[in-house]
């Protein structure tokens, strides 16, 4: 199915979770923040959100330094 991640289409796997496409895309979600067709998704929910065919993410990964 297709989805919209930070403005580039991408193709995924039918029935992926959103933890699921963090991994998929590579991603490590200790400091992660993830919105939802413009709502912010609470990390408690990542397990149980399936994503969608259309579905819009922007997810965006916090990085410390100085």
């Amino acid at each position: 199915m297709t989805i919209t991640v930070n403005g580039e289409r991408h193709e995924v796997p039918d029935g992926m979770s959103v933890a699921a496409l963090l991994s998929h895309l590579g991603l490590t979600v200790g400091r992660v923040a993830v919105e939802r067709n413009r709502d912010v998704l609470p990390r408690t929910q990542w397990g149980a959100t399936l994503v969608e065919a259309n579905d819009s993410y922007e997810i965006v990964q916090l990085v410390g330094g100085g």
